[in-house]
């Protein structure tokens, strides 16, 4: 059967958009060690499941270049785009096009762009962007226009914050309008090669603040203590941490194992002075391999962690009090109050792992607006339509376990404490030392007077012991840690309607 012309000459141009058109420039990208915009959505997608939008846009160049030129070198004007499935589920997925013109957003691009958030919004569609590109494109001339502040994919984008689950992800230079793509994102998981900025070096040079090289504008060992970025993965894995990422919006997974909980009677030192790595004890918790912790190195002295209970998605918060010995500082307060934020617009449960001294406090702390930083975690907490489940496992202290637990001890769904916790108005010795002062400054010997504090704070710490505090119905019940995960999954279980939890879609933070 013979094809007639005009297929012929779709075919033609189809093929023309395809990376084996371009192998010279293929070849010189993955020389840099980066892997072209069409193959990263295959590899992230179901095979033979993407739908392509505007696969024959060109740039709006016809002033500059001749047809032949755009055909070749401005394909699909530097994005691609479309719907696809992943892992079965509908998704959209985007990519600009670092072999076009280092990927930068055209006018046509912005239009293309444009019309899949349209389609996203619709049909509240779970997306993946991969968001490296040079930023703006100063050398379109076909369309009309002197400042192009009217281009609408940056409120688009930003609109869709808590309707729909919006992974970023970075694998290169990310620069400008791109950075911004970035940072509208929930999750943006980035590479060693990344590096991110409002400005790329043309336009730090033009603003008169000296020559930049493009990898040090904003490098990945910053974006990571900065808060920027919330994955960071070698080169290789981004596909897969996108892929692991936005699985847990796509709904519970049948397929999950139960970790040995024994470890957990163990898992928290004797004593208040020593320190320790709460991760273990949330991957205990959760099911076998299913965690994923945001933002470690910003504000490590609280981990902010995504995992599955039983197959269902939840949201963990822990102190870490081989960090500032858990309290809850500026930067922690906004890193919580984000997450819960995240989690609640998304239909997330969060379990709070509380062992904290309270709010940090001093001069030095004050200087970092602790007082508007950490109100934001109550505020967050108080707010919050899914469930919340409290777990103090060793120190529950002050406004800061106040603040873990949603404003209150009664706030979350359920509070239960470990037998070693303790809970109080704030740290047990310092306590003994503001109330007891004039007593124990009639104390001449220094040796008797501490041997005084020692002895007054002993007695304080049986009364604040966790099960005295239940006897007082201040919190809920005093558990064997090894039942933790059990007690917590009927909690939520008993929380759900129709096998899920619904989310409040609810606007996110970007910060």
């Amino acid at each position: 059967m013979s094809i007639r012309p005009e297929l012929l000459e779709v075919l033609a141009r189809r093929a023309l958009t395809e990376d084996a058109a371009r192998p010279e420039a293929v070849a010189r990208l993955h020389a840099k060690g980066g892997r072209t915009a069409r193959e990263n959505l295959a590899a992230l997608v179901d095979p033979g499941s993407f739908v392509e939008y505007g696969r024959f846009v060109t740039a709006a160049q016809e002033d500059r270049r001749d047809t032949d030129d755009l055909l070749d070198r401005t394909v699909a004007d530097g994005i691609v785009g479309g719907l696809a499935t992943i892992g079965g589920r509908a998704c959209a997925v985007l990519s600009y096009d670092y072999l076009v013109m280092a990927g930068t957003q055209g006018m046509r691009g912005h239009r293309k762009t444009d019309r899949l958030l349209d389609v996203v919004e619709r049909l509240a569609l779970p997306t993946v962007f991969f968001a490296a590109g040079g930023g703006g494109r100063p050398g379109d001339t076909d369309i009309p226009l002197v400042s192009a502040l009217d281009v609408t994919t940056f409120a688009a984008w930003a609109r869709l914050a808590g309707r729909v689950p919006r992974i970023a992800v970075v694998d290169g230079y990310c620069f400008a309008g791109n950075a911004v793509i970035a940072g509208c994102a929930d999750l943006v998981v980035a590479t060693e090669r990344a590096s991110l900025g409002m400005g790329g070096p043309a336009m730090i040079a033009g603003g008169g603040l000296g020559d930049v090289a493009a990898p040090d504008v904003g490098p990945l060992g910053v974006m990571t203590a900065n808060g920027v970025v919330d994955l960071a993965v070698e080169d290789e894995d981004c596909v897969p941490a996108a892929r692991r990422l936005l699985g847990y919006f796509l709904g519970p997974v049948d397929d999950w194992a139960v970790p040995d909980q024994a470890p957990l009677r163990e898992a928290v030192p004797e004593g208040e002075r020593t320190a320790y790595d709460p991760v273990p004890v949330v991957e205990t918790l959760c099911d076998e391999d299913s965690v994923t912790v945001l933002r470690p190195e910003f504000a490590p002295e609280l981990v902010t962690a995504l995992g599955r209970l039983e197959g269902r998605t939840v949201g963990v918060i822990a102190n870490d009090t081989r960090h500032m010995a858990g309290a809850i500082t500026a930067g922690a307060g906004d890193k919580a109050a984000r997450f819960l934020q995240l989690c609640d617009a998304h239909g997330f449960p969060v379990v709070s792992l509380v062992d904290t001294p309270g709010m940090m406090v001093g001069p030095d702390a004050e200087r970092t607006g602790m007082v508007r930083h950490t109100a934001r975690l109550l505020v967050a907490g108080a707010q919050l339509t899914v469930p919340l489940v409290g777990v103090v496992l060793r120190r529950g202290y002050g406004l800061g376990a106040q603040a873990m637990l949603g404003g209150s001890t009664h706030e979350p769904l359920m509070t239960l404490a470990w037998p070693g916790a303790h809970l109080g108005a704030m740290g047990l010795e310092g306590a003994v030392r503001l109330s007891m002062r004039a007593e124990l400054e009639a104390i001449e010997d220094d040796e008797e007077r501490e041997r005084q504090v020692r002895e007054l704070t002993a007695f304080a710490q049986a009364q604040s012991s966790a099960l005295n505090v239940a006897r007082y119905f201040e919190i809920d019940d005093v558990i064997d840690p090894a039942e933790t995960r059990s007690v917590v999954a009927r909690v939520l279980a008993a929380a759900e309607r129709e096998g899920r939890l619904r989310g409040s879609g609810r606007s996110v933070d970007t910060w």
